[in-house]
C-alpha cells in the first residue's frame, strides 16, 4: 500500500470542499426532494446581488435554451420572471413567488424538461450567515406523474443543481 502524503491529502479534501454538497432527500410516487448547499467567504450581500443581477454570467449555458444565444434574467419581486430571451423567443423558466432580500429567493414551476413533463415545483435559495462565511441552500421540491417514476429522475436532478451551484461558487470567488 502507498503511503500519500499529508499535502496530496489536503489538495484532495480541498478539492472536494468547493463542490457542492449535494443529497436527494426524498423520492415518493409523486415527487422528489434534492438539496445542495455550498459556503463562500462573500457577504449574504454580495452573494444575492451576484446571484439575482448577475445569472447570466454564471448560470450555465448549456443547461439554457438558447446556450450563449440567450440572456437570462431574475426579475427579484414577487410575480417576477427568472426568464430567458433570445431575439424573438423567449422562456419563463420559473416564477419568483417569494422574495426577502439577501436570506431567500423562492422560485415555482419545472426547470428544463420538467417544465415539458407537466412538473412543478418550489426552488428555494436561502441564505444564511454562519461563522463570517454565506451558506447557500438551494432545494427543489418536485411534484407531477412520471409513468418511469422519480428513482431515476431526482439523481439526475440533483446533479443538475449540483452543477449550477457550484457555477455561482466559481463565479463568487473569482478574481477581480
Amino acid at each position: 500500500m502507498k503511503k500519500i502524503s499529508g499535502s496530496i491529502l489536503l489538495l484532495c479534501f480541498g478539492l472536494i470542499n468547493t463542490h457542492a454538497k449535494a443529497e436527494v432527500l426524498q423520492v415518493s410516487e409523486h415527487g422528489f426532494i434534492v438539496e445542495n448547499t455550498i459556503q463562500t467567504d462573500k457577504k449574504p450581500e454580495v452573494v444575492w446581488a451576484k446571484l439575482v443581477k448577475d445569472i447570466d454570467k454564471w448560470w450555465p449555458k448549456d443547461h439554457s435554451w438558447w446556450g450563449d444565444m440567450g440572456k437570462l434574467s431574475i426579475q427579484a419581486y414577487a410575480g417576477g420572471c427568472f426568464c430567458e430571451v433570445s431575439d424573438d423567443k423567449s422562456a419563463e423558466h420559473m416564477r419568483i413567488s417569494f422574495v426577502n432580500p439577501n436570506k431567500t429567493l423562492r422560485m415555482t414551476g419545472g426547470l428544463g424538461p420538467l417544465q415539458g413533463m407537466g412538473m412543478y415545483g418550489a426552488l428555494n435559495w436561502v441564505l444564511s450567515e454562519q461563522e463570517q462565511k454565506t451558506q447557500v441552500t438551494l432545494t427543489y421540491r418536485v411534484t407531477g406523474i412520471n409513468p418511469e417514476g422519480f428513482e431515476k429522475l431526482a439523481p439526475i436532478v440533483d446533479r443538475v443543481q449540483s452543477i449550477q451551484l457550484n457555477e455561482l461558487k466559481k463565479y463568487l470567488e473569482k478574481r477581480p
